[in-house]
């Protein structure tokens, strides 16, 4: 007896591995790019009041939330789709775009769900190299084919830190079919403070085959709830709506993420904060002698001389109750990736540094 089989698709999947917290009390766990000023207390308090209603159905169509969030970034509401996470803005983009033997093409450090998504539907992952750890426009339209579906971006790009303009964003769309569905995944947008930078909101809005995606998790803190929203082609969102739940979002997570958005003081906080510990950060591990990756988001990559050297720092760091995220996964075994902590979880990785080059 066997028992029922799944999908063949499914044979190999590796499922997706979060951060690790560190085992026992105390600890800082900086390996899953979250706020360190956890979330806005307007926020919080609204999930609190949202959770006296736990026995009714949440809004399907989250309208107060899909309204906070055209007012915050002046959209047509009609045009946002709300999810659980981001995450399940691509699982919908999944089923509703790819079918077996299609293609999807992300970058070659790019976040692992877009490969998983292309899996469970039975599509190919092609990569497109990087240069310097930074997506190259030219290598992913070089790697365009027939079969081509979905092109994943995030920008700024999960682990690397680094971004693209976006002049050459506009470049990517230029050279792509209309057929084709660009995906920005504008996860750690708010954190960028750079002239040339945008989320592709404009583009998304103007151009009928680019969708733009953005998180609660990460500026806003609300990892735990699972909030997420895309922003695109009327076309595109009224087919993801064909195949998301009807109840994909709860009540208290929406009620928190309307809060939120709204939560201007917070968010400026959370950049601040950002900015300067980010730096102090850099600058630390720089000094040190280690090769920190620029970025412009809420964490930094620092490669090593080898996987050894990584994987020593990762046990040293670990032991001293600071646990980092290690990179096999994402094709980068000698590197770590640091999230941007509070102050005193930012020492104490500075000090663990200081006592690794001492031992």
């Amino acid at each position: 007896m066997t028992g029922p089989r799944p999908l063949p698709a499914l044979a190999d999947i590796i499922p997706y591995v979060p951060g690790e917290k560190p085992k026992g009390s105390g600890g800082y766990k900086l390996s899953s790019n979250e706020n360190p000023l956890g979330c806005s207390p307007a926020a919080r308090a609204a999930m609190i009041a949202a959770a006296g209603g736990l026995e009714i159905y949440p809004d399907g169509s989250a309208f107060e939330l899909r309204s906070a969030i055209a007012e915050a970034y002046g959209l047509d509401r009609d045009r946002i789709l709300v999810g659980a996470g981001s995450d399940e803005i691509f699982q919908l983009l999944g089923r509703a775009y790819l079918a077996p033997g299609d293609e999807i093409i992300q970058t070659e450090h790019g976040f692992l769900v877009y490969q998983l998504v292309a899996q469970q539907a039975g599509a190919h992952t092609i990569s497109a190299p990087e240069t310097e750890l930074t997506m190259s426009v030219d290598a992913i339209l070089e790697r365009v084919t027939g079969r081509t579906r979905i092109v994943f971006l995030a920008n700024p790009n999960n682990p690397t830190g680094t971004y693209l303009p976006f002049d050459e964003i506009q470049r990517l769309h230029a050279g792509l079919r209309e057929d084709i569905l660009l995906v920005l995944d504008g996860a750690y947008a708010e954190f960028v403070r750079r002239n040339d930078f945008s989320a592709g909101i404009e583009l998304a809005g103007s151009a009928p085959n680019v969708l733009m995606t953005r998180t609660f998790s990460k500026i806003h803190g609300l990892a735990s709830l699972r909030v997420g929203w895309g922003y695109g082609p009327a076309s595109v969102i009224g087919a993801l709506h064909k195949v998301r739940g009807p109840f994909n979002v709860s009540g208290p997570a929406q009620a928190a993420a309307t809060a939120a958005i709204r939560d201007r003081k917070f968010l400026e906080a959370s950049t601040d904060h950002n900015s300067t510990e980010l730096a102090r950060l850099t600058e630390a591990l720089s000094a040190l002698g280690y090769d920190v990756v620029p970025s412009v988001a809420n964490f930094a990559l620092v490669r090593f001389t080898s996987p050894a050297e990584a994987q020593a720092m990762d046990a040293h760091t670990r032991a001293r109750g600071v646990v980092l995220r290690r990179l096999e996964a994402y094709g980068l075994p000698a590197a770590l990736r640091v999230s941007v902590g509070t102050v005193a979880a930012n020492d104490a990785l500075i000090a663990a540094f200081e006592a690794f080059e001492q031992a």
